[in-house]
Formats: C-alpha cells, sequence, structure tokens
C-alpha cells in the first residue's frame, strides 16, 4: 500500500514539475523578450499569470476565495500572505492582477530553467545576510517607486514544524509600506500546507480556501506605528487559521 502511495505522489509531483518546465520552454522566447527591459515587464507579468493558472489548475487544484475588498488597478499595494508551500507563487499571481514583483529567496534561482527566468524577475534575498536584505529593500523601493505592487511573505519562510500556524513576522513588508504610504494587503491561504507541502511524498489536490482581507491602510502612519501595523495584519492573516484548526479538531 505505501508503494501504491508513494508511486502516486512521485508521479504527481513529475507532472507538477513538468507543467511549470514545459510552460515556460513554451513561452521561453516571449519571456525573454519581456525580460529585455523594464518597460516590458507588464507583458512578462502577464505571461506569468498563463504559466501560473496551468500549474494550479493543472495539477488539479481549485480554489473558493472571500474577498472584502477589491484592488483599484492604478494603485500599488504591499501583498503579504501566510508561506506554506511552493503554489503560494502560483496563487498569488492568479489572485492579484496588478502587476507586482516577488521578493524571494536566492536558492530558487539555482533550480534549471526556471531559476534562469526567477532571478530577473523577482527580487531575490539571502535571509542570512544583513547586507543582502538590505539590497533588498532597496531594490523593492525601486519598484515601489515605478508603480509595481511588491509581495513579501512576512514570515520569512516556510516553518519548518508543521504544527506552527503562523510564524513570527519580519519588518521589511511593513516598513515598505509605510515608506510609500500604500496598503498592506492580508491574504490567508487555507489547506495548501497539507495539500501541497513541502515534503516530496506528501499532499493531495484539492480546493484551496482563500480569505483576502480589507485593506490595511497606512497613510499618515510612521515607522513608530511599525509594530501595530504588522500586528494587526498578523491578526487577520492568523484568525481564519485558528478556525480551520479548531474546526479540525472538532
Amino acid at each position: 500500500m505505501n508503494f501504491l502511495k508513494n508511486t502516486i505522489w512521485f508521479l504527481w509531483k513529475i507532472w507538477f514539475y513538468l507543467i511549470i518546465l514545459v510552460v515556460i520552454v513554451v513561452l521561453s522566447p516571449f519571456l525573454i523578450i519581456s525580460l529585455s527591459t523594464d518597460k516590458f515587464y507588464r507583458f512578462f507579468f502577464f505571461l506569468a499569470r498563463i504559466w501560473a493558472y496551468a500549474v494550479f489548475y493543472g495539477t488539479g487544484f481549485r480554489k473558493s476565495i472571500v474577498t472584502k475588498q477589491h484592488f483599484n488597478p492604478n494603485k500599488s499595494y504591499m501583498l503579504t500572505a501566510n508561506h506554506t508551500s511552493m503554489m503560494d507563487i502560483m496563487l498569488m499571481l492568479i489572485l492579484v492582477k496588478n502587476p507586482f514583483v516577488f521578493v524571494g529567496k536566492k536558492e530558487l534561482a539555482k533550480l534549471p530553467i526556471f531559476g534562469y527566468f526567477y532571478k530577473r524577475a523577482c527580487i531575490l534575498v539571502d535571509r542570512t545576510s544583513s547586507v543582502s536584505r538590505q539590497k533588498t529593500m532597496i531594490a523593492a523601493a525601486q519598484k515601489l517607486a515605478s508603480g509595481l505592487s511588491v509581495c513579501i511573505f512576512p514570515e520569512g519562510g516556510v516553518p519548518h514544524d508543521e504544527s506552527i500556524v503562523l510564524d513570527d513576522f519580519k519588518d521589511g513588508a511593513f516598513r515598505l509600506a509605510i515608506d510609500f504610504g500604500i496598503p498592506v494587503v492580508p491574504m490567508t491561504f487555507i489547506g495548501l500546507k497539507k495539500m501541497f507541502p513541502f515534503r516530496f511524498f506528501a499532499g493531495y489536490p484539492g480546493n484551496v480556501f482563500i480569505y483576502q482581507h480589507p485593506f490595511v491602510e497606512t497613510k499618515g502612519l510612521t515607522q513608530r506605528d511599525k509594530p501595530e501595523l504588522k500586528d494587526q495584519v498578523r491578526e487577520l492573516i492568523l484568525q481564519p487559521l485558528l478556525k480551520h484548526e479548531k474546526n479540525n479538531h472538532s
């Protein structure tokens, strides 16, 4: 029985990586052109959303979303969510039409083919280096100044302990949001920790529940307000997770 389950998991995960690579290869001429200059970034973002749809739905997932507030296509936002899975990236691209840039860990740039485009389209950070973190904030500020939005998973990574519902938040996303006076968009992704964990022999396709919370405004705030802002956003993201955990154990 274990052999059969491991075989199914293996084939499913291989299918996931195959979709990623095939779509990238098919779109690669357009991706290379779109990344040749910052002026074409919006075209690249359009292509990235096509890729995300193919990977998310092609792997067998679907979504149900509760939306408390809609995006203004002419505004920039600081996008935040809990981080539990590689599929978080695809889900964020599907949910948000406003062009944005991910702040992501530099290790993913080492992946074949995917890494080539990843390091050219995202802001990379070495979370073990204070110098790298500082450079990342400068690069993110430049993207915001150009009119783009930025997505930062404020936990700073995926908690190693799967029993942890939500890890502590880092300051970067909230410092930038205050500096630019842009709204913070809290999102809660429910289900992906079990449905598509980072462990290879685990997971299953299914329905992902998303809560897109009311935007948290930052106009008029100063850096002294950052702890309260961070706590407010964390509480919004956390509550649906706690409710889900409680329902599962009741």
